[in-house]
């Protein structure tokens, strides 16, 4: 299990990376760490944790817009999980930015999404 979530969490920075790399509005920066890769890895650990224990709540909340959006909601709330977590790593001091919803945590959600099933589906279990 604790395999499995360090996994998680090395895609989860990539990920993040490469949406900050391909996104001009999600950025990384030194922070306190005085590292950029700390600052991946830890903003990696806030977004499992805030997929984890937010997300599912979120998702059935929003089950209603879901359903009648055939399922494209689901990255409006992985959006908000992605502002949620720059938010999170603001307050913890970290280096990490969202600009505007739409263009900029919606795109990266879109990205964060792709590059995580990518990764996920070339792992070995």
């Amino acid at each position: 299990m604790l395999l499995n979530f360090a996994l998680q969490t090395v895609i989860n920075a990539v990920a993040l990376w490469v949406a900050a790399w391909a996104i001009p509005g999600i950025t990384f920066g030194e922070g306190r760490t005085g590292n950029v890769f700390w600052t991946v890895v830890l903003v990696a650990l806030i977004f499992g944790i805030v997929n984890a224990f937010i997300k599912p709540v979120a998702k059935l909340l929003s089950m209603p817009f879901i359903i009648l959006t055939l399922g494209l909601f689901v990255f409006i709330v992985n959006a908000l999980m992605l502002e949620l977590t720059s938010w999170l790593a603001d307050k913890l001091g970290l280096a990490f930015h969202v600009g505007h919803f739409f263009w900029d945590a919606v795109l990266g959600a879109l990205v964060v999404t792709f590059v995580s099933m990518i990764l996920s589906f070339i792992r070995t279990d």
